[in-house]
């Protein structure tokens, strides 16, 4: 029987969501990749009690995490009935809805027919009455935006969600869609953008919107699939992501100059007692204006790799000009 660690929150920094009451932890768990059916639940529980008894606190899905899409939704709901059984008012749930999960018109985007229905799919698999946060993943060009934001909205009224939030929405699109929620009663508490060394494009006004709305945010791909981490320093490995056929890194993106670039960087974190992703974690977390960043975790010594980073997310002047000067040119939009 599971009996989580008595100083689980001992060392684990945990930061307020916006003006909300929620606080996040600086790390949340995602289970977008690790927790499909090509796994096996014991491996699965294994890295969930880790990561519980590191001080994570917040589980990041969506209806389509798997593969096959649900499967992340049913191994949490499997964790949530043995494992943390007891525990559910320490933890925070996420889920999303709005790419595609189902055939025919109904099974993506931003209507409210799909929200609800997404909605009321992953409570099934997840054996909730409510989750703590409830997404739209992405924004709906085709349906009003007063229509996503009010299926957010009837969601926390309904009791099935307790916050509202959105990921990849733009700077504007997010002002808007906050103004919405307000008008409703329902503040938008949280934004999930991408964000990594690599990809810095919520610094072009995204977070300037944020902190004026008072909403948090929480990065996800903050280590860019893998590409700022040991494994990349010396090209493609065999059985990574850019050699085999994912649709989110191809081999054409590991170019020669950013190998050299990882290089440097590597040196860089080396310097600073870190490993690279150590170090790519603190840098997205440095200053607080990002709430938490979202990490996958295939094995349990990854997720406690991840979680050292933590212990320095400080940086010095000079640091964060070499990495300006390291990263200029490789991604920022």
């Amino acid at each position: 029987m599971y009996l989580p660690s008595a100083d689980r929150y001992t060392a684990m920094p945990y930061r307020r969501t916006g003006r909300s009451g929620l606080l996040l932890p600086a790390l949340s768990l995602g289970l977008w990749h690790n927790f499909g059916g090509d796994r096996t639940p014991e491996s699965q529980g294994e890295i969930l009690r880790r990561a519980f008894d590191l001080g994570i606190t917040h589980f990041d899905l969506a209806n389509n995490y798997g593969p096959p899409p649900g499967s992340a939704e049913i191994a949490m709901g499997r964790a949530l009935k043995t494992d943390f059984a007891g525990l559910r008012d320490e933890i925070v749930i996420s889920t999303k809805a709005g790419y595609h999960m189902w055939e025919g018109p109904y099974g993506e985007w931003g209507s409210r027919k799909n929200l609800r229905s997404s909605l009321d799919q992953s409570l099934t698999r997840l054996g909730l009455d409510y989750v703590d946060i409830f997404y739209s993943h992405r924004f709906d060009p085709d349906t009003p935006l007063e229509e996503t934001m009010g299926a957010l909205d009837t969601a926390v009224r309904q009791g099935k969600a307790l916050y509202a939030g959105v990921s990849n929405y733009s700077a504007e699109q997010t002002r808007e869609a906050a103004r919405i929620l307000n008008g409703l009663g329902t503040p938008l508490l949280i934004h999930q953008p991408r964000y990594s060394m690599l990809d810095r494009w919520v610094e072009d006004g995204l977070l300037d919107v944020l902190d004026e709305l008072g909403t948090g945010s929480i990065a996800y791909s903050p280590l860019e699939q893998g590409i700022l981490s040991d494994r990349y320093l010396h090209g493609i490995p065999e059985g990574s992501r850019a050699a085999g056929t994912s649709p989110f890194l191809s081999a054409k993106a590991v170019t020669p100059d950013l190998v050299s670039r990882l290089g440097a960087l590597n040196d860089l974190a080396r310097e600073r007692g870190q490993s690279l992703a150590q170090m790519a974690l603190a840098w997205v977390l440095r200053g607080g204006r990002v709430t938490s960043a979202v990490v996958g975790a295939s094995s349990v010594a990854q997720l406690e790799n991840s979680v050292e980073a933590v212990r320095g997310l400080e940086f010095g002047e000079d640091e964060l000009a070499r990495i300006a000067e390291l990263v200029e040119g490789t991604g920022r939009a």
